[in-house]
């Protein structure tokens, strides 16, 4: 009887199973998704590279440091960059351990000369790679635990919690080690990102499936 494969074991787990567990697994993202989860924003989420890194990290038996954590919300009743930073600001006062990337969907279009988001999902429908494009937001099953200096208890074992995946596009992609490009976005900026971003010398497994 032939040995399965990694790849043919995390099919049969199934790829959204297997992105919980490891989520469940690593107390640094999951306190992250606790402190997040406090805030009550709108349709939020932990974004990009704090799923994408992960599922890459693990099929490559490394563990790489994020440079930022992508927290975003959806919320068109105040659009202006100031209410980000102050998002930013208040998550950096009670966990400052963690780099907060604060970005409101619901703006985001201005940038990116789009027509208005409907959703923070329908916002990453249009980032350039297929691969970045997944988010996970949690809610907790215990309450939280607030001290009286205002900082979140970072206890792993202390706030269970829920974890829902979002992505426009299929968790699949993620794991057969390919960058794929978005035909939302000109394939020039997938090509500047995956040159910025060094994906392909962090993760030598890893194809770009862009042509």
């Amino acid at each position: 009887m032939n040995q399965k494969n990694d790849g043919d074991l995390i099919a049969e787990l199934g790829f959204e199973t297997q992105i919980k567990q490891w989520l469940l697994e690593d107390d640094y993202r999951l306190n992250a998704l606790r402190i997040a989860e406090q805030l009550k924003l709108d349709d939020w989420m932990l974004a990009a590279g704090f799923i994408r890194n992960l599922v890459w990290d693990k099929l490559h038996n490394i563990q790489t440091e994020l440079n930022d954590i992508d927290f975003i919300y959806f919320d068109p009743n105040d659009i202006s960059a100031d209410r980000d930073a102050q998002i930013e600001a208040e998550l950096n006062r009670i966990a400052p351990m963690y780099p907060w990337s604060v970005k409101n969907q619901a703006r985001m279009h201005l940038r990116n000369q789009h027509h208005q988001y409907a959703s923070s999902l329908d916002a990453m429908s249009y980032w350039p790679e297929k691969q970045t494009a997944i988010g996970v937001s949690s809610q907790l099953t215990a309450s939280s635990i607030l001290t009286s200096s205002s900082t979140f208890e970072l206890s792993a074992s202390s706030q269970p919690v829920e974890l829902t995946l979002h992505s426009p596009f299929d968790l699949a992609c993620l794991f057969d080690l390919s960058l794929q490009h978005n035909p939302k976005v000109k394939r020039r900026v997938f090509k500047l990102r995956l040159r910025q971003k060094a994906w392909l010398q962090t993760y030598p497994k890893l194809r770009d499936n862009g042509r």
